[in-house]
């Protein structure tokens, strides 16, 4: 089974790797009808609320970027394939430079550390932006949360420690690197953010985790998913960004689309609908 799937985005290669797939269940859905959401699945022809974790190699003008980097061993043993994907990709760790956090959510910045904490991509910088390393860092957030919630910012604080001479903020519009900016939206974390990349007149954008479940969401951006710090915001990001996409075409990625994952988006009655995005 192949990890990877790669395509040129102008003059720069992307691969999207699949760290690994989980199951929803439906009560991760506050708020929609477990009948809706059922009727939701027949129509995209699937039985069960299917996700994915997903890290995304650029190799660009001399630059190895890893956008996120799945959730190690946290997620049981569905996950943590990280290291295949990028073997499959003859990349080591040591020659990734550059590291981008959508935002510090265990299933997309475990994969940075070690179960000890230490720092798996030793020679890379990594870009977040200040709100969600504030968010994560303050532990007056997380005083009454549900349970799990206090240990997710611990490990992001870990994230964080592990790369901290080697920590850079990013905002709205900001290059991590040449022809990568970052792009701000907010709802999901307070600091929560996507990415374009432009190269040779082709785009891609990668949409963070404004979609955790495809069949559900994209059909229905209204629905909104409990990871969500801010569910109205992220519903209006989510709302506001598929409407851009189906108007502009744009070619766009994100954290837990299914294979292939490479997306283009039309509007349908209600709703949108993903295109595979080819070249």
């Amino acid at each position: 089974m192949r990890r990877t799937i790669t395509r040129t985005i102008g003059e720069a290669e992307v691969s999207i790797i699949t760290d690994g797939a989980v199951t929803f269940t439906p009560d991760l859905f506050p708020g929609t009808e477990p009948e809706t959401i059922a009727e939701l699945l027949s129509d995209a022809g699937a039985a069960e609320i299917e996700t994915n974790f997903n890290a995304v190699l650029i190799r660009h003008a001399g630059r190895v970027i890893l956008a996120d980097a799945g959730p190690r061993d946290l997620f049981g043993p569905s996950c943590g394939f990280l290291a295949e994907g990028l073997a499959e990709l003859d990349v080591t760790p040591d020659q990734v430079d550059t590291l981008v956090a959508t935002h510090l959510h265990p299933d997309h910045v475990a994969g940075m550390i070690t179960p000890e904490g230490g720092a798996v991509f030793a020679n890379a910088t990594l870009y977040v932006t200040d709100a969600d390393r504030a968010f994560w860092s303050d532990d007056t957030n997380f005083n009454g949360a549900l349970s799990g919630v206090a240990d997710w910012a611990k490990l992001a604080q870990s994230v964080l420690a592990a790369y901290g001479d080697r920590l850079e903020t990013l905002t709205d519009g900001q290059e991590a690197a040449a022809g990568l900016s970052g792009m701000a939206l907010p709802g999901h974390t307070p600091g929560h953010f996507g990415w374009r990349l432009d190269s040779g007149g082709d785009s891609l954008l990668h949409v963070g985790d404004i979609v955790h479940a495809p069949a559900l969401q994209v059909a229905n951006p209204d629905i909104a998913i409990s990871f969500d710090i801010d569910m109205d915001q992220a519903r209006n990001t989510r709302k506001r960004l598929l409407d851009q996409l189906a108007s502009d075409g744009t070619l766009f990625t994100g954290g837990h689309f299914l294979q292939p994952a490479f997306n283009k988006v039309q509007r349908m009655a209600g709703g949108y609908t993903l295109e595979p995005g080819r070249g």
